[in-house]
């Protein structure tokens, strides 16, 4: 179909409309929605003056794709064809801001607003015509395909144009493309490669800033944006990503600090509130972060983010105004999807505080059901690596590697599910004087995308199989790396806390880059623990979460791999159950402390007094002492939660031994 879409767009573009129209239509009765052949029966209809038969056409096509901006394009030439100026210039609009890089909607709206007095429209349009124009035209096709969706045909326009030209807008688009396929190392060095052509583009530097950010690479964008504030000290753009830098990196005075002053001149900002709140939250000023939470909820009703991130201090409760807001906002038509699930999530909460746990159950369902139609989580390729990790990850695979890596003895890894009791663990451990508490550090995750390559193959993935191939100083170079790029998260005290949960999965990589690691799984009872992901919204990532059968998947293969690890690395794990913890308090932490050749000190059992940063949804309730009342809290939803129960199987007796 795709050369014959080809040989149309030929036909027609050489003015032969009545063959391209005849054989467009040929081609619909095989492929009757496909986008382009409908595009082309319109385009060609218009050009033999058909122009009703076009919109009949077009009005097909929107509705199988209503976001496609030559659909647009082409509406606002029928209307112009059919003198509706206004028409014409709505359908122009809504196709640039779907497609900026159409000179041809463009250059219409530049001349529309001519005819209808619009001067400054008209030269914003005008201004818009004369810059891609400029541009290479290879540039502008790729980003007229980029803006339809078509990915691919747009990477390889720009791929093949920068074998031979460097341009500043090809290596931004590029870069915007891997990100879309999520190889943000890949779009990382694109931006530098924009960089170097064009040191002192704007746009690209804050491209490459977000990029950062989105690797949740804080200390270089903190060392990237130092510069550039003190050429624009009152950039509004780099003082947000400023603050998120600093934030990042636990810094949340100074974050606070530039927070405020974006909000002096934004007052009504809600996301600048939202993220002022969280960071007093981590730092523990707990009134304070309600306070901001409440004025972004106050600035934008519907807000659901705001609600959530009250539900998620844990120790929030709703008054009966709140919730009915929050019901009215989850309810209205046009509340966009990410706001409503935050709701519901809200909402759930808000009805469990109040033991209304019918009405609560319905929430965290429809809020986990509408948070799944954005996943992309598939639970076979964490299954593949599991099996993989087992195929590769052998005794003997070990035995011949005995010795590589860096032999640092700083790094205590925490690794288990979310919600299983991690964050405790890691408290108890950085109110130790010789441990830092350093967080869910994104270095190992980081490091397995780059074995896994820019864009891995779902099916037959590179890693772990490259394990294999390792040399030992490739081993230790690891390592060095890992302990380099997690200094700026940890003071100068001998030992650090890592306690990124999925880690659990990498146990075998960090054995070769850190033999002398000390590794913590904090295991929590099934249903308990799978029941607290349920109702837990994340920021980012554990998308396995949303669905009682994934999550359900999920812990059995968490089972499954944490045996293995104790086989083949027999003494590298320390188990750690919750429950025993909540049961046998200071026996576990004297446990915990000689685990990790540590000194018992009384700190340790007093760990809710410590004052630092938590970033995790268990950051008020580690700062209260030890309790007992979260282990049974799945029981007010057993009636629901039979279908989790029978996905975990013998998971519910075997996860303890």
């Amino acid at each position: 179909m795709e050369l014959e879409v080809r040989r149309i767009r030929e036909l027609s573009m050489s003015g032969r409309y009545h063959e391209a129209l005849t054989a467009a239509q040929a081609l619909a009765a095989t492929g009757p929605k496909n986008r382009d052949v409908l595009y082309l029966i319109a385009a060609n209809q218009r050009s033999l003056n058909q122009t009703k038969e076009a919109l009949d056409t077009l009005a097909r096509l929107e509705q199988q794709h209503p976001q496609f901006s030559l659909l647009y394009q082409e509406l606002g030439h029928c209307y112009f064809v059919l003198k509706d100026v206004s028409r014409s210039i709505s359908s122009f609009t809504q196709a640039v801001n779907l497609n900026p890089a159409l000179v041809k909607s463009w250059t219409m709206l530049k001349g529309l607003y001519r005819v209808t007095g619009e001067s400054a429209k008209a030269a914003m349009a005008a201004k818009q015509v004369s810059t891609l124009r400029a541009l290479p035209p290879e540039v502008v096709r790729a980003g007229s395909l980029f803006s339809d969706g078509d990915l691919s045909a747009a990477e390889n326009t720009l791929r093949a144009y920068l074998l031979d030209g460097k341009h500043v807008e090809a290596f931004r688009l590029l870069a915007r493309i891997e990100r879309q396929y999520n190889a943000l190392e890949e779009a990382e060095s694109l931006l530098e490669a924009a960089l170097k052509v064009a040191p002192d583009h704007r746009a690209a530097h804050l491209d490459y800033l977000h990029t950062l950010l989105d690797q949740q690479k804080y200390l270089q964008m903190h060392t990237v944006i130092k510069p550039l504030l003190q050429l624009e000290p009152g950039n509004r753009d780099l003082l947000s990503l400023y603050a998120a830098a600093c934030a990042g990196l636990s810094r949340h005075e100074a974050a606070i600090e530039t927070y405020r002053e974006l909000l002096r001149t934004s007052p009504k900002s809600s996301g600048l509130q939202l993220a002022l709140g969280h960071s007093f939250q981590s730092l523990g000023q707990q009134q304070e972060a309600i306070n901001c939470y409440r004025e972004a909820a106050v600035t934008k009703p519907s807000f659901g983010d705001a609600y959530w991130s009250l539900a998620n201090l844990k120790t929030y409760r709703f008054e009966t105004d709140e919730i009915t807001q929050m019901r009215s906002a989850e309810a209205a038509p046009d509340t966009s999807l990410i706001d409503r699930y935050h709701l519901c999530f809200a909402l759930g909460k808000a009805y469990e505080d109040r033991k209304e746990f019918a009405e609560s159950w319905q929430f965290y369902q429809r809020g986990n059901a509408l948070k799944r139609t954005e996943s992309r989580y598939y639970p076979e390729m964490t299954e593949t690596n599991t099996r993989k990790q087992v195929e590769v990850c052998t005794t003997k695979f070990f035995a011949a590697r005995a010795g590589v890596g860096a032999h640092d003895l700083g790094p205590i890894f925490i690794v288990g599910l979310p919600r299983s009791g991690s964050t405790l663990i890691e408290q108890i451990l950085a109110s130790h004087s010789q441990v830092d508490g350093a967080g869910e550090l994104p270095e190992i995750p980081r490091i397995v995308q780059r074995l896994e390559g820019p864009r891995p193959d779902p099916i037959n993935p590179r890693y772990p199989d490259c394990l294999e191939k390792f040399p030992p100083e490739e081993c230790r170079r690891l390592g060095e790396g890992y302990l380099q790029n997690t200094r700026a998260y940890r003071s100068d005290r001998p030992l650090f806390v890592d306690k990124m949960p999925n880690n659990f999965r990498h146990i075998g990589l960090i054995h070769l880059m850190l033999p002398n690691a000390k590794v913590i799984d904090v295991r929590r009872e099934p249903i308990a623990c799978c029941f607290s992901n349920l109702k837990q919204l994340f920021a980012s990532g554990q998308e396995f979460v949303y669905s009682i059968d994934n999550i359900a998947r999920y812990y059995r293969t968490y089972l499954e791999l944490m045996r293995h690890w104790d086989t083949v690395l027999p003494g590298k794990v320390l188990r750690v159950c919750y429950e025993d913890v909540v049961e046998n308090f200071e026996l576990s932490v004297q446990r915990i402390l000689e685990f990790c050749g540590l000194k018992f000190e009384s700190t340790c059992v007093d760990f809710y007094k410590l004052e630092r940063s938590i970033g995790t949804a268990s950051s008020e309730q580690v700062r209260q002492p030890i309790f007992r009342k979260g282990l049974d809290q799945w029981k007010n939803y057993e009636f629901w939660l039979g279908p989790l129960k029978d996905g975990l199987g013998d998971a519910i007796v075997r996860y303890s031994e």
